[in-house]
């Protein structure tokens, strides 16, 4: 077949060597050729295969005999496997799996063990391997790690190891369908597939084959969470506008997208560092990096090879500094202004780390990913995870934002640290929360009291917070606006929480948003930061209107007025590094109490789950003129694209929503009688709701 024979050995030349099978290697040896292609590839196309891929049951004896030394890979035949005397181990087991033993004992365990399972190619036996060729994970069985060898067999055309038999069978059987050989394949594995190169808001990110699933590779790039990077991006943009400059941590960087829009859109006015814990993820980093024109300072030293790959008259746009260690440890070492978290999964492992050194004034954004719990889907983990009872309502997704940020408060209030939620997004694959930190125990303290638990029933979904107090009460249902525990049977309402009871949005900082999403043309989250100030101030979109002092510079958008500089900022925030004092602290006291009133209703009705069988609604739009002109406050939500913000107790929502639904047709009935029914029940209705009105309008639902 044209293969060169190995040199002399004197263990093997006792032994007889079939002309057409080649010499026998502890390891590897050489392949011989699978097809007439293999006779014209090139010398460096062909590859060596392993030790248990054999012509005969003789050539697997004679690997027993073989030396130390003869060959250069004998490391992969563990020196352990040789006997001084006449006793041979298995060359493809270990030692702790069959010991030396005599050759008449070997014969019969290579023929039962490995060679009679074997998978035939081509004249080639593959038989199976017992040697650590594959990772195997170990089982950890209480202080006792066992760590189990993995039999496996060893591809002859694409060097893949597949444990089963019948799985090896299946992947040889796709090889030879598709046509491929050994020669084909080795032509296809010698060339690197090449790393793909996206772009998102003018960076450039080179991103790994499989770059959109997290098993297959060490750098994960989503695309669908463009959304968020963009709301964090214009959040880091408003932040700026207060002081510069500021030392800013994306603490999982994957491809270094964020921190790569950060600082070639910001420049100057941020500090860039990126970390990743792994080691591909961090030379992918500093590629992009470079394909961005951003100098890498990795240990305060400037990497050379940024300045190389510049042509003539290009500058750096900036600098970034990138890290290799872990996420809390980072955190721990270091202070920064700006904290972005988004790791796979849960967030609440690096919530403590992350306002142990934040600093006063700061902003931590936490992107959590485990929807499932989040959503209610897995129940026990959301109690794993963030000690909180939960259930699947009709506002699940704020439920799950509530959820986040009363993690993010109790990690805040242990390092005597208050917040401030800037914004809470629940969108389909993630949770964003954004919160500005306040120092000081008194802080910490009016965060603590925030938390509370949620009393929801199970038959009209109508919730209610729990009064605050220690005290126990006789009956917790009379809290609920609602009488189902007086007409229903059982027990009616269960507990959540613990949920942050308070307000999810801050009104002048998502206006703020909005003018950076407008100055850096981000078109695709406009609409949403619109939704979220709508829904901050509880007003329909076509009553909304901000009235501020005509002295300031001002932008409108769509009736919203927008402030585009930042003068009043120093009124609001102290300069960077510097704790308030008592006198700040008990105006933004006074100044908190007399929002309270102002403050966004908690949760919203989804309008499908509340309507009348054999109604038809009326449009959303039109709805929510009607429960304004009712006297009740009124927005939509991004929660729900059907739901209802408002402080209406749920009777009235249903009122209100009975008096403008029409009847469907019914056959049998003239349309006479049908308006009359539904008048006399729209009527009655109406009464009830009237006469319920002062109670249930002074229901505090905080």
């Amino acid at each position: 077949a044209g293969v060169p024979a190995p040199a002399p050995d004197s263990a093997l030349d006792s032994a007889p060597t079939p002309a057409s099978a080649p010499a026998p290697a502890p390891a590897l040896a050489q392949a011989p050729a699978l097809s007439p292609s293999l006779a014209s590839a090139p010398e460096e196309a062909k590859s060596k295969r392993h030790i248990s891929i054999q012509r005969q049951l003789a050539d697997l004896e004679k690997l027993a005999f073989v030396t130390e030394g003869n060959f250069d890979s004998t490391s992969s035949l563990n020196s352990d496997n040789l006997d001084a005397g006449n006793r041979q181990a298995c060359p493809l087991c270990p030692k702790e799996k069959f010991r030396a033993c005599n050759s008449h004992k070997l014969r019969r365990h290579l023929q039962n063990l490995h060679w009679k399972v074997s998978v035939e190619f081509e004249g080639y036996r593959m038989c199976i391997c017992h040697l650590p060729c594959r990772p195997v994970k170990p089982n950890i069985i209480g202080e006792q790690i066992s760590s189990k060898m993995g039999a496996h067999y060893h591809c002859i055309i694409c060097s893949a190891t597949i444990t089963r038999r019948t799985d090896m069978l299946g992947h040889v059987r796709r090889h030879m369908n598709k046509g491929e050989t050994k020669s084909s394949y080795i032509a296809a594995s010698t060339a690197k597939p090449p790393k793909e190169i996206l772009k998102e808001a003018d960076t450039d990110v080179q991103v790994c084959p499989n770059y959109s699933i997290p098993q297959k590779t060490d750098s994960y790039f989503n695309p669908k969470m463009k959304l968020n990077r963009q709301l964090i991006f214009c959040t880091l943009a408003a932040l700026a506008e207060e002081r510069k400059p500021l030392e800013c941590l994306d603490a999982f960087g994957a491809t270094g997208i964020m921190g790569l829009q950060w600082a070639k859109h910001l420049g100057n006015a941020v500090k860039v560092t990126i970390n990743d814990l792994n080691e591909n993820s961090v030379t992918l980093i500093q590629e992009n990096c470079y394909l961005n024109k951003l100098k890498v300072v990795v240990d305060s030293k400037e990497k050379e090879k940024s300045d190389d790959i510049l042509e003539e008259g290009e500058k750096n746009i900036g600098n970034i500094k990138v890290t290799k260690m872990d996420a809390n440890v980072l955190m721990h070492l270091r202070s920064f202004d700006f904290i972005h978290l988004d790791p796979f999964g849960t967030s609440v492992n690096y919530l403590d780390s992350a306002f142990r050194n934040i600093r006063n004034l700061g902003i931590v954004s936490v992107t959590s990913t485990d929807i499932s719990s989040l959503y209610a889907k897995a129940q026990h983990v959301a109690r794993r995870h963030y000690g909180c009872n939960i259930v699947r309502t009709e506002y699940y997704k704020e439920l799950a934002a509530r959820i986040v940020v009363a993690a993010v408060a109790r990690a805040a209030a242990r390092c005597n640290k208050g917040i401030e939620v800037l914004f809470a997004v629940a969108l389909e694959h993630f949770v964003l929360v954004v919160v500005r930190v306040l120092r000081g125990p008194t802080s910490a303290d009016e965060t603590a009291k925030k938390i509370q638990y949620l009393i929801h029933c199970q038959w009209c979904e109508e919730r209610i917070f729990q009064k605050d107090g220690n005290m126990v009460e006789e009956n917790p249902y009379r809290q609920l606006p609602c009488n189902c525990h007086g007409s229903m049977p059982g027990k009616t309402a269960i507990e959540l929480g613990p949920l942050w009871s308070s307000s999810l949005f801050n009104t002048g900082f998502l206006k703020r948003m909005l003018f950076e999403s407008l100055h850096h043309g981000l078109d695709d989250i406009q609409t949403l930061i619109k939704t979220l100030i709508f829904e901050s101030e509880c007003t329909p979109q076509s009553q909304f209107s901000i009235h501020t002092p005509s002295n300031l510079n001002k932008q409108e958008e769509n009736g919203v007025f927008i402030k585009t500089t930042d003068d009043t900022i120093t009124d609001n925030y102290i300069a960077q590094g510097k704790r308030k004092s008592n006198e700040m602290i008990t105006n933004l006291g006074k100044k908190q109490k007399t929002d309270v009133s102002t403050e966004h209703p908690p949760f919203y009705y989804n309008i499908h789950r509340h309507s009348i069988k054999g109604m038809n609604m009326p449009k959303l739009k039109k709805f929510l003129c009607y429960l304004s002109q009712a006297g009740f406050r009124v927005s939509r939500t991004h929660f729900d694209p059907m739901g209802v913000r408002t402080d209406a107790p749920l009777m009235q929502f249903k009122s209100i929503l009975l008096k403008y639904s029409t009847p469907t047709y019914t056959g049998g009935q003239s349309e006479s009688l049908v308006q009359s029914a539904s008048e006399d029940t729209v009527t009655e209705r109406v009464e009830m709701s009237v006469n319920d009105k002062a109670e249930a309008s002074g229901c505090r639902r905080w």
